[in-house]
């Protein structure tokens, strides 16, 4: 028989270190993924933010996925009622309310926009934008409760907030005046955009567009640059969700070295809910369903201001914003992407998750 060299022969001492440390999958292994998976398809904790939250009691509106009038005629007559009260009287009033603030901001913004720049249009903008707001914050019937106002944005700042609806900007506006960055859109909203660009240098783009998000990341960091400007307000997140959540926050307003002022927006759905769903609604059906609601209230928290730290990256920054905001709000910390709710899920995500689950099982 032929020798074997000594350093090819069998160790058990090496065979049982190699059977300690070998890894053998069994079904306990998959057990976790598997029950995860059932969860997700019973409960997504995704996918549900792109529709309006479940309130756990009625608010005598139809906003909900199962109508409770119908199941008594003294629940039925107590909701007619209130349809009257909504529709008949509070309706009317809010409407004319917003009727003459679109004739009010068309006029005070065109006169403004007039003006040279110079402090005194700048000052003008200030006051006559904020009590804009303030009246048209009435067509809703806010309520808002502001919370740490010493916190709020100053010149060179940014802004950024958690993001429901487009009357986000009517509720940080009423005590604030912001340059605003934000899609482009036609109808009611691009009405108000164009009247708002009249008078300010505010920042609109297409989200679709490659190059217009290459531009705005660049009159972000110009306008942040200019101490003279307004504060600018971002919604990170890109996309409106339904108020218990805060996913993913975009890097492109973190890039900067400029100071970021996080604000905390909470709503009470039990007044109305101001989700705006729009691959559900569009605009106008929304103002209608909004103005036709009890009441919007909600509360805003100013958050400390808070800047990039050395060796922070801008997505890092962008996580650790967005977890203050969310445990400030008390909402869901998600670091999923908003954009979900248009697009598939990309690549580098689910590699992500892949990543993650491995670690898991080593």
């Amino acid at each position: 028989m032929m020798d074997v060299p000594f350093a090819f022969r069998p160790s058990k001492t090496l065979n049982l270190e190699l059977e300690k440390n070998k890894h053998r999958l069994n079904l306990s292994t998959i057990m976790d993924f598997v029950s995860l998976s059932i969860q997700a398809i019973v409960d997504d904790t995704v996918t549900k933010r792109f529709n309006a939250e479940e309130l756990k009691c009625w608010n005598l509106l139809t906003r909900t996925n199962k109508i409770h009038h119908y199941h008594s005629l003294r629940l039925a007559s107590i909701w007619l009622i209130g349809l009257c009260v909504r529709y008949l009287i509070l309706f009317p009033f809010r409407m004319m309310i917003a009727l003459v603030c679109g004739l009010w901001f068309v006029m005070t913004m065109t006169l403004i926009g007039l003006l040279p720049e110079n402090r005194i249009k700048r000052f003008a903008y200030y006051y006559l934008s904020i009590m804009g707001f303030r009246m048209l914050s009435r067509a809703f019937s806010m309520v808002i409760t502001y919370h740490d106002s010493k916190n709020l944005a100053k010149s060179g700042g940014t802004c950024v907030a958690n993001h429901t609806s487009p009357i986000d900007v009517i509720v940080l506006h009423c005590n604030n005046a912001y340059a605003l960055v934000g899609q482009k859109h036609s109808g009611v909203l691009g009405f108000f955009q164009t009247a708002l660009s009249k008078a300010t240098s505010h920042i609109w783009f297409d989200r679709f567009e490659v190059k217009d998000r290459t531009q705005v990341s660049k009159r972000l960091r110009d306008h942040s640059n200019d101490k003279t400007k307004l504060p600018i307000l971002v919604f990170p997140e890109g996309t409106c969700i339904n108020n218990s959540a805060v996913m993913m926050f975009k890097k492109g307003s973190f890039e900067t070295d400029g100071i970021i002022y996080p604000v905390a927006i909470k709503y009470d759905g039990r007044f109305g809910d101001p989700f705006w769903n729009s691959n559900k609604y569009g605009y106008a059906k929304y103002l209608l369903m909004m103005m036709t609601s009890w009441a919007v209230v909600c509360d805003v928290w100013f958050l400390p201001p808070m800047t990039r730290q050395d060796n922070e990256t801008a997505i890092e920054f962008a996580s650790r914003v967005k977890a203050e905001i969310a445990k400030k709000g008390g909402l869901v910390d998600l670091d999923w992407d908003g954009q979900l709710k248009r697009q598939k899920v990309k690549p580098e995500m689910l590699k992500q998750q892949q990543y993650k689950f491995s670690r898991e099982i080593e």
